[in-house]
Formats: C-alpha cells, structure tokens, sequence
C-alpha cells in the first residue's frame, strides 16, 4: 500500500510536538542550539500561514479524480503541469516575514536583499511562487542570477512560503481524510511506485520507520507513502551496492541508504508517529551529520524531476 494517511493535527498541536522535539534534541546536541533558534522562528509562521489557508483561502480545483488518477498511472505527479492560482498577496506578507528572520538569524545582507527585491517589484513574487510549485529550480536559479541574488537563498524562502499552500492543496485532492478519497483516486496512489511524490514530485527528504514500514515523506508537500519492494528511492537499484546501514552502532535508529549505481542517499529514522506538516525539518536538522558524513563519501541527493517549466520575469 503506497498511501499513508496522517493524523489530524491543529496548529496548537504541531507546534507542541515541534517544542518537545526540539528540547529532546537540545538535551543531547547543545550544539544545535543557533540552528534550532532559527528553525523555530521559520517554523512557525509557516504553521501560521497553513491554518489561514485550511480555513477556506484555498483555491477550488478542477482535477477530476479519474483525470488525477490517470496522470498518475503515467508517472506524472497530480500536481504537475497544472494551472493552479496561487494567492500571492496572502503569501508574500510570510515571504518577507521569512526574509526577515533568516536575515537576522544569519542569512544577513544576502537575504535583506532578496526582501528589497521583493518590495521593490524587480523580483515578482507571484513568479517566484509559481516556480516554486512548478519544481522550477532553472527558472529560480536564472532568475536569481539576472538580479545578483543567490539563488540558494531565493528557493528556501520560496519553498517555505509555498509549502503550506502545496500541502493545502495535497489535502484538497486526499480529501482531507482517506474515508473521503475517490477509490479510483487512492487505487491510483496505492499503485504508486516511484520514489518522488504522487502530489508535487519532490523527493523525500527521508524516511520515516513506523511500524515496520518505511514511510518516504515529501519534502515540501509532506505526503506520506511507502514502497512495495526496498531499493534505492531514486533509480530503482536493488543490487549489491544498494546498502543501508547505521554509522553509529550505538544509534540503529538513525540510518542512511544509499546506493553505489545512482551515487545518492536517503536518510531513515525510527519514530513513534509520522511527523505533521511542517514537522519533517525538525529531522532532517537533527539528523544533519549524516547528510555532511554521506556527501563526504561522495553521495548526493539529485536534482528535483522536471516536469514543467516556470519563469521567473
């Protein structure tokens, strides 16, 4: 079974669970303490901007469940190619807020000058937006390029900004719980048997171990899907240089699979509960020395699939 529904959760609850993680991992990794001060000033007002969305800001969309389905059972993402209308003027006020705390939390000059940008009007944000979604990192990197900003910079505060409005839209399409999905609709998303996400077409940013399942969770939309047989997420590659270990006998919780034909790698951590949208970062911070141990080895996460293209004018 490829899909896997996510518990409720309010925004009460989300950031309660982001506290109690964040303390957890400050107990044994004082170090983190910068890096967990700035995630939690980023993390919330994406919670924030997510609850105002849910509440009815979000766009109706005309994707018939058999149409959804079909794209699907051509491995194209639900999401892809599709002429969504994103509400900028609700997003951009987060886009800045972002800007500003990352600014402050290190980011510095480079980051007040994607703000200026922003304000200013010569970086078109509703563009940036659309990028965004459309998993156009080109079209960001040129249109970053072209203005002196760095690009890197322009797509972490894009996709923050954009990400509470793509999970909004994952739930519109899962009907927010699985007791409501289209049964030819979930049949398409248990078939699924690609290693990026039926609803956006990013790759996982890890795996979650639950139950004896190994949960992929999307790195921008947070979807929540498994695959039949284990093998690398990316290609597919099931032979002897398909290796999933733990770096630290002491820590079997923690591991990283990575494959030998492809050259990348995914992280897994064992949990109690799969993590709520935005939740997944806390994680993937937490688990950052394997990232830095594996790219040592010379292992890499690839590139996003292209789908479609975007410009950013």
């Amino acid at each position: 079974m490829a899909y896997v529904a996510l518990p409720a959760a309010t925004r009460a609850s989300r950031l309660a669970v982001a506290r109690s993680r964040w303390d957890a991992i400050l107990h044994v990794r004082p170090d983190l303490e910068p890096a967990i001060t700035l995630q939690r000033t980023l993390i919330e007002p994406v919670v924030d901007l997510s609850e105002t969305l849910v509440q009815g800001r979000l766009p109706r969309l005309s994707l018939p469940a058999r149409y959804l389905a079909a794209k699907l059972g051509k491995h194209v993402p639900a999401l892809a190619a599709e002429p969504i209308p994103i509400p900028t003027p609700l997003l951009k006020p987060t886009l800045l807020m972002l800007c500003e705390h990352l600014a402050i939390g290190g980011g510095g000059d480079p980051v007040r000058h994607i703000c200026a940008a922003v304000n200013a009007g010569t970086l078109e944000a509703g563009a940036v937006f659309a990028a965004t979604l459309s998993r156009d990192q080109k079209a960001i990197v040129i249109g970053s390029r072209h203005r002196g900003l760095q690009s890197e910079l322009v797509w972490l505060v894009a996709e923050l900004t954009v990400s509470p409005f793509v999970y909004g839209l994952q739930q519109l399409i899962l009907g927010r719980n699985a007791g409501r999905l289209d049964a030819t609709l979930q049949a398409a998303l248990e078939g699924w048997k690609q290693g990026y996400c039926p609803i956006c077409g990013s790759w996982p940013t890890l795996i979650e171990a639950l139950g004896g399942k190994s949960v992929l969770r999307c790195s921008f939309c947070a979807y929540a899907w498994t695959l039949d047989e284990p093998g690398c997420v990316y290609c597919g590659d099931v032979g002897p240089t398909f290796v999933t270990r733990a770096p630290d006998p002491s820590r079997p919780d923690r591991r990283l699979e990575t494959c030998g034909k492809c050259r990348s790698y995914v992280k897994a951590i064992d949990v109690d509960d799969l993590s709520p949208f935005p939740l997944g970062a806390i994680a993937d911070l937490e688990t950052m020395d394997l990232d830095v141990m594996t790219m040592k080895q010379g292992f890499q996460r690839p590139a996003l699939k292209a789908f479609s293209t975007a410009k950013v004018v």
